[in-house]
């Protein structure tokens, strides 16, 4: 019977594998791209590549394809990006642009059909990481510019809207009593 080898450890216990993404991020110098905020918008927005073009998918189109709980759970998760938002000490304003964000991701999930497409081009975990960096990168002012501008230009676009349904609805109104009028004049009823 051999001796056993005497370099060889019984009870040595081997360390586990390191998902290499992870260690790249975890090796970062920048305190923004170890944040789970990071992890999760690769995750969730840009974690495949469409094989001949540079266009990216993540696990939140993939998981609206499931109706009702795919885009809950993506939203959920996009959540902890806020999180690490308000930990951030994001303004209000620009909190609220990224709830905004996240809303309509889930609303363009809820088509069905085309809410994954949708949700594939739109990217809100992805925006919302940028608002967040070019916060923390101290570049505040720029980040309360584009709010600012990008509540402005909602703003105009609901009123845009607005205005349409009221002369759309005023259009109506006045062909609906055109049409009233000439019956009523056909079957010879006074009209003041």
């Amino acid at each position: 019977m051999p001796l056993p080898d005497p370099e060889l450890k019984v009870d040595e216990v081997l360390p586990p594998q390191v998902n290499p993404i992870a260690a790249k991020l975890a090796a970062s110098k920048d305190p923004t791209e170890r944040a789970a905020a990071r992890i999760l918008a690769k995750y969730l927005d840009e974690l495949l590549q469409i094989p001949g073009t540079n266009f990216k998918i993540g696990l939140d189109p993939i998981l609206a394809l499931i109706p009702g709980v795919g885009d809950t759970v993506a939203s959920g998760a996009g959540i902890i990006i806020l999180l690490d938002a308000l930990r951030s000490g994001v303004s209000i304003p620009v909190f609220l642009r990224m709830m905004l964000n996240m809303g309509i991701n889930f609303l363009i999930g809820l088509v069905p059909g085309l809410g994954a497409a949708g949700s594939a081009f739109f990217k809100s975990n992805s925006r919302n990481l940028a608002l967040l960096t070019t916060w923390q990168a101290g570049q505040k002012d720029q980040v309360k510019r584009s709010t600012l501008r990008f509540y402005g230009g909602l703003v105009i676009l609901l009123a845009m809207i607005a205005l349409f349904i009221l002369v759309g609805w005023l259009f109506y109104a006045w062909l609906f009593y055109s049409l009233l009028k000439g019956a009523a004049g056909e079957l010879g009823i006074q009209t003041s």
